[in-house]
């Protein structure tokens, strides 16, 4: 082959090439197949300082960051102006409450008496000896004698300054605004709910914007935190055991749209105490206020069955108390339940003087002082004998506090039901086929019936029945829980569902003493390895139990009256009323800061588009109890 001729064959070959590749332009050149590069999801990482824990109670607020070592505490209370002068003052009641001047409230006030007596009189001193009656009239003769000493004629306690014409006042400042002012007084929470009633300012729109108004100067005057921060801000919300679900929907749907926190945890005073204390498994016994309510925590789980929720508290002492000093000759005789400053002063009385040690018997010699605005700083004299341990005893007799007609004891009632929630447990019993709601029915209730062995024999690998149905329950929660009660219900007769409806309500009508409302507790819960925890391990919370000697009065009394089968199997029964030597009234809200640097709460927040999207549906997919 010539030179020539390998030249134009080498330029054939090229002009191939060449085509080749302007075919490959024009069809595009086959790329792999690579999977798009998918970011990975940003970690928030959240910055426990930038989470707010709020405990709302019926007389305080408690609120700080999930870092601060102690929370911001004010009272619950908002004083606001009138629209219009000349209209009639109002003031929702702090120490005075409904049922207690009806015709058989002194009776039953002195047939309680008569029992706290005679318990004191039963127990007897540490040295053995049994303790000396005080009759009231001994202390009588010398109070009415006395006269105050002037201390200081000029009053250092003054009203607070109304000159501007504030719109509203919160916390002290509430509490010391001249009656003859224009302003309403509200306490927006009674009880542990929210204070709805019929006078002014009781509708649920106006007690939902006096907390609005209360927790948002608390937050912009105690936190420092401009309320137009707060979308950079979190939400912990500690909630009662015993909740209204339509509250606490309002509640959330205030913290996340009107205030604008960017995110909300929602979860029960009971378990915080736990978180709180340290302790994994504990019956909780919260005496507050204007409620006690009780409940057995075990592992994070609040025990449905075992929440019980008593209408007395730390303000029925008081007002007991102060029924105790007027029968003893009480020297301030000027003194009123009415009077919103007398009533702080009884408050004081209570905590410096009211105890529940035994040992301590006879009259002895006291004194007070009084401040009150515009008037002199008095000193008075006063001679007292069992009154001091009469009055906290009371909580173990509630007959002594003379409440009549009034709803004394609350239980866990179904849902009645929300329009934006159609999924619930509503929903699940009406589409569940009513023989298959009979069919469950009848194999619990086997399963329950099943004897449970001799004494050393198990049940075979599944362990106690009692403990597998409740398990069960457990594991199907709330909802298909109370299908299996509502299928029960449609089989029995109308005689026995009214005759159980009725024993509720005669359980509900009665007032339990703290002791009593313990064990019934307890006993509560489905299996005797969680009852021998609970006994073990009662943890009691709250301002209203804070005596001289009332971890040993409430240990000796559960010891007392606890059934004998648990007296043998228990080792001891342990109350703790200071866990890690702190103040008892704020071991929920630590238990809400610890709650807030779990690792698992990053899966229970309800975020603010969410919550606008979804609404209520949301806190039963996060709350971390059954909604």
């Amino acid at each position: 082959m010539t030179q020539a001729e390998r030249e134009q064959e080498n330029g054939k070959e090229k002009e191939k090439e060449r085509e080749k590749e302007k075919e490959k332009e024009q069809r595009g050149v086959k790329r792999p197949i690579v999977p798009p590069v998918i970011p990975e999801p940003l970690q928030e990482q959240i910055q426990s300082n930038f989470i707010v824990v709020i405990h709302p109670g019926s007389k305080t607020l408690r609120l700080g960051r999930a870092t601060d070592t102690l929370p911001a505490t004010i009272p619950h209370v908002v004083a606001r102006r009138q629209k219009q002068s000349g209209q009639a003052r109002y003031e929702d009641p702090w120490l005075l409450r409904e049922g207690l001047n009806r015709p058989e409230s002194n009776e039953q006030r002195q047939n309680g008496l008569k029992m706290v007596d005679q318990a004191i009189w039963s127990k007897k001193m540490s040295n053995g000896v049994r303790r000396t009656p005080v009759c009231a009239d001994q202390a009588r003769a010398y109070n009415r004698q006395i006269r105050p000493a002037v201390l200081d004629s000029v009053p250092r306690v003054k009203w607070t300054n109304t000159s501007q014409h504030p719109e509203f006042l919160v916390g002290e400042e509430a509490l010391y605004v001249n009656p003859t002012d224009c302003y309403n007084i509200h306490w927006p929470i009674s009880r542990g709910q929210l204070n709805i009633h019929s006078g002014p300012g009781g509708s649920l729109t106006a007690v939902l914007a006096d907390l609005e108004t209360i927790w948002s100067h608390a937050i912009q005057k105690f936190l420092e935190i401009p309320l137009k921060d707060l979308k950079y801000y979190r939400c912990i919300l500690l909630v009662p055991d015993i909740y209204n679900r339509q509250h606490v929907k309002e509640l959330v749907n205030m913290l996340l749209i009107n205030m604008g926190f960017s995110a909300i945890v929602v979860h029960q005073e009971s378990v915080c105490a736990t978180f709180g204390s340290g302790l994994s498994s504990a019956c909780v016994v919260d005496v507050g206020d204007q409620k006690t309510s009780l409940c057995c925590v075990e592992d994070g789980v609040s025990h449905r069955n075992s929440r019980l929720c008593l209408a007395y508290g730390g303000s029925d002492v008081t007002r007991c108390f102060f029924w105790l000093l007027q029968r003893a000759g009480f020297p301030y005789r000027d003194c009123s339940l009415s009077n919103r400053l007398d009533c702080i002063l009884l408050q004081q009385l209570k905590e410096t003087f009211c105890h529940l040690d035994q040992d301590i018997s006879g009259l002895q010699d006291h004194e007070f002082r009084t401040r009150f605005p515009d008037s002199p700083a008095l000193l008075y004299q006063l001679r007292l004998g069992d009154e001091k341990l009469q009055a906290p005893m009371a909580l173990f007799y509630p007959a002594t506090f003379g409440i009549v007609g009034q709803k004394m004891t609350s239980l866990q009632h179904r849902s009645q039901g929300d329009p934006e929630d159609p999924h619930d447990e509503h929903y699940l019993l009406g589409t569940q086929s009513k023989q298959d709601q009979s069919s469950k029915a009848t194999a619990e209730r086997k399963a329950m019936a099943k004897p449970s062995g001799f004494d050393g024999e198990s049940c075979g690998p599944g362990g106690d029945p009692m403990e597998r149905g409740h398990a069960q329950d457990m594991e199907l929660g709330q909802s298909q829980g109370d299908c299996l009660m509502g299928g029960t219900d449609m089989e029995e007769p109308p005689s026995a569902l009214l005759s159980r409806k009725t024993a509720v309500t005669q359980f509900e009508g009665k007032a339990l003493g703290l002791d009593k409302a313990i064990l019934h507790s307890i006993d509560c819960c489905a299996s005797d390895e969680t009852k021998r925890k609970m006994y073990s391990s009662i943890l009691v919370v709250g301002g209203g139990l804070m005596f001289h000697r009332a971890q040993e009065f409430l240990q000796h009394r559960i010891l007392n009256k606890m059934p004998p089968s648990f007296r043998r199997v228990v080792e001891n029964v342990e109350v703790i009323t200071r866990p890690k030597d702190m103040d008892p009234r704020l071991i929920a809200w630590k238990g809400g800061a610890v709650l807030a640097c779990l690792d698992t709460t990053q899966e229970m927040w309800i975020y603010q588009r969410e919550w606008q999207r979804f609404g209520v549906r949301m806190l039963r997919e996060r709350a971390a109890f059954v909604w």
